[in-house]
């Protein structure tokens, strides 16, 4: 059985991690292997970028992984118990 708050912090941060590396490769790389037209489209209120669009782009990722866990976890739960008999 998961923990819906480590998997939960878990996928958050790993988004959020995610989300901070794909703007440090953005600022080096030709527009055409950039990002954020990416993060853009999923998280709203987020432009390239500004230190508040960068806050504003790192906590909705966070939020998005949060989200993921607390949806994943209960499903996990629920066939692990089902099906591991």
């Amino acid at each position: 059985m998961l923990n819906w708050k480590v998997v939960s912090f878990s996928l958050g941060s790993f988004i959020a991690i995610s989300f901070t590396l794909c703007m440090i490769w953005g600022l080096f790389m030709p527009e055409a292997e950039q990002m954020y037209p990416f993060w853009e489209q999923i998280l709203p209120g987020f432009k390239w970028i500004s230190w508040l669009d960068f806050i504003i782009g790192f906590v909705g990722s966070f939020i998005y992984g949060i989200y993921a866990g607390i949806v994943y976890v209960p499903i996990h739960n629920f066939f692990n118990k089902r099906l591991s008999k």
